[in-house]
């Protein structure tokens, strides 16, 4: 039983740290649109890329709007939840 607690835990507390990561990322982007180099926003950055960049090969623009941030997050928030029903 203990076992699934912490699983639960660990996949509870993953999930919020990438969609915190996703979140900071777009915050982010407002205020400096510029691909970061190095330090903390560098570490966002690579953190968050691949997850963003799939979602940018399924997701279409919207004019201007890139909303695959949105839809990651969604996403990521389902997975999330239905790992946790199915640890619980």
């Amino acid at each position: 039983m203990e076992i699934r607690y912490y699983l639960a835990q660990f996949v509870a507390i993953f999930s919020e740290l990438i969609w915190l990561a996703i979140l900071i990322r777009v915050i982010m982007s407002w205020i400096q649109p510029v691909k970061p180099t190095g330090g903390f926003t560098g570490i966002i950055f690579e953190v968050t890329e691949p997850i963003l960049s799939f979602f940018r090969r399924i997701v279409p623009r919207l004019g201007m709007i890139d909303i695959s941030p949105i839809v990651a997050l969604l996403v990521i928030n389902f997975i999330s939840e239905l790992l946790l029903k199915i640890i619980l």
